[in-house]
C-alpha cells in the first residue's frame, strides 16, 4: 500500500494508522476484493497526498472504506457503521469509485458552514443598500427558505422542486430594483437554482420589432442570452397596452407571450419591474402571469434621511469610472447638514420621482457649481472639495430643470 507522506498540509499524525485500520475492517469482512483493489488504495493515498491544506482529510478515508465494503460482494461486519464513523464525520456526499478508478473527485466541504456563510454574505450585500427595511425583511425570509431547502437536500432528503422564483419588483424609478436583482442573481446561482449569476437588463425597445414578424425573434434572442441567469425587464408595463390606446394589436403582448413560454423551463428567472399601478396592466394582460410569477416585492420611496446617507456613502466610495472620482465633501457636509439641504430644497414629488437618481443629479450639479465659483488661480484642496453651498446649488438647479406637476 502507498504511504501517506508529508506534503506541507496540516494533518493528524494517525492517518497511516487509520488507513491500516481500514485494511483490517475490509479483511474482517471475509470478502473477496475488487480486481482493481490495489489501484484504488493507491489512488486514495495519492488524493490525500496531493490535496490542498485546510480540508477534512478524514472524509476521504470514510468514503473509501464505505465504497470498498459496499463493492466487496459480501456481508459487512456487524459493527461496520461504527468502524466507518471512527474514521471521520462529514455531511457531504462526494464522488465514488468506479471501474475506472476514482472519478469526478471533489474535495469535501462543510455544507452547514457554507449555508451560514452564504446567508451572511446575502445579508451583507443587502446592508449596503440604504433604506428599504421592509423589503429587506421579505428578501431575507425568502432567501432563508431557499437555503433551508439546500440544507434538507444535504441530509439526503429528495425534496420536490420549488416553484421557479419569478418575481415582480414594484415601485418608482431609482429605488434600487436593478441593484437588488444583481444581488439575488448571485444568491440563486450559489444555491444551484441558476447556473449563472448574470443579469440581462432589457426594456421594451430591446424586445419589440418595428414590423410584423420581428418581435418574436428579437425577444427570443434576448431570452437565449439570459438563459441560465436572470432576465430583468425594466418598465415591463410598457409591454402591455393601455386600454383605449387605439392599437388593435400591440407587439408588446407578443413579446410577453414569448417570455411566458419559457418561464417554466427552470433554467431562467424573470424579474418584471416597474411602477406599481401601471404594472397591474401586465398582471391582467396575460392569464398565466400570476400563476408563473410567485414573488411580488414592493420598493418604497427613499426618505430624506435615506437620500442624505446615500450622498455621504456615494462620495466616500467612488471608483475610477465615477464622474466624481477624486472629489470629496467638505467636513461641514455631515449627514445631518445634508438632510437639511434636501428637506429645504426639494419637494416630496421630486424626491419620489427620482429617488436615488436625485443624489446623482445633485452631486453632478454640485460639481458644476464648484467649477463656476472657482477662479483659474484656485489650487490645492479647494479644487476638489464640494461644500454645502455647492450641494444646495446643485439641488436648486435640479428642481428648476425637472418639472414635476
Amino acid at each position: 500500500m502507498g504511504m501517506i507522506h508529508s506534503s506541507g498540509n496540516s494533518r493528524p499524525g494517525n492517518y497511516e494508522e487509520k488507513i491500516n485500520k481500514i485494511m483490517g475492517i475490509i479483511s474482517a469482512s471475509g470478502s473477496s476484493r475488487p480486481e482493481n483493489y490495489k489501484e484504488k488504495i493507491k489512488q486514495i493515498v495519492e488524493n490525500i497526498n496531493t490535496s490542498r491544506p485546510g480540508h477534512n482529510y478524514e472524509e476521504y478515508i470514510k468514503k473509501f472504506i464505505l465504497e470498498m465494503v459496499n463493492t466487496s460482494g459480501s456481508s459487512k461486519p456487524e459493527n461496520h457503521e461504527e468502524h466507518v464513523n471512527n474514521t471521520g464525520q462529514s455531511d457531504t456526499s462526494g464522488s465514488s469509485f468506479t471501474g475506472n478508478g476514482f472519478q469526478n473527485y471533489e474535495e469535501p466541504s462543510n455544507d452547514e458552514d457554507g449555508i451560514e456563510r452564504r446567508m451572511k454574505e446575502f445579508d451583507q450585500e443587502l446592508s449596503k443598500i440604504v433604506g428599504l427595511h421592509e423589503l429587506k425583511l421579505q428578501l431575507k425570509k425568502w432567501a432563508k427558505g431557499m437555503l433551508m431547502d439546500e440544507k434538507r437536500r444535504a441530509m439526503g432528503i429528495n425534496l420536490g422542486p420549488r416553484k421557479a422564483p419569478h418575481m415582480a419588483f414594484l415601485g418608482n424609478p431609482g429605488t434600487g430594483k436593478t441593484t437588488v436583482a444583481r444581488i439575488l442573481g448571485k444568491l440563486l446561482q450559489s444555491v444551484g437554482v441558476l447556473s449563472s449569476d448574470s443579469v440581462i437588463e432589457v426594456q421594451r425597445s430591446d424586445l419589440i420589432g418595428e414590423y410584423i414578424g420581428q418581435t418574436g425573434p428579437k425577444t427570443r434572442k434576448k431570452i437565449e442570452e439570459a438563459m441560465g441567469g436572470t432576465l430583468f425587464i425594466d418598465e415591463a408595463y410598457r409591454l402591455a397596452p393601455e386600454q383605449g390606446a387605439g392599437h388593435s394589436q400591440d407587439y408588446g403582448v407578443e413579446a410577453l407571450e414569448e417570455i411566458m413560454s419559457v418561464m417554466e423551463d427552470g433554467n431562467i428567472v424573470v424579474i418584471f419591474a416597474g411602477y406599481t399601478e401601471p404594472m397591474k396592466r401586465v398582471f391582467s394582460s396575460n392569464a398565466g402571469f400570476c400563476r408563473r410569477v410567485s414573488h411580488f416585492f414592493q420598493f418604497d420611496d427613499f426618505t430624506c434621511n435615506d437620500l442624505a446617507q446615500m450622498v455621504t456613502i456615494k462620495m466616500s466610495k467612488q471608483n475610477e469610472k465615477s464622474r466624481l472620482y477624486g472629489f470629496k465633501l467638505h467636513p461641514s457636509c455631515t449627514p445631518g447638514a445634508i438632510l437639511k439641504v434636501i428637506e429645504k430644497n426639494s419637494t416630496e414629488k421630486l424626491r419620489n420621482k427620482l429617488n436615488g437618481g436625485l443624489v446623482d443629479h445633485m452631486l453632478n450639479n454640485a460639481r458644476e457649481n464648484l467649477d463656476s465659483r472657482l477662479n483659474l488661480n484656485s489650487k490645492g484642496d479647494e479644487l476638489l472639495t464640494i461644500t454645502l453651498s455647492d450641494l444646495e446649488a446643485g439641488l436648486k438647479i435640479l428642481s428648476q430643470r425637472i418639472n414635476v406637476d
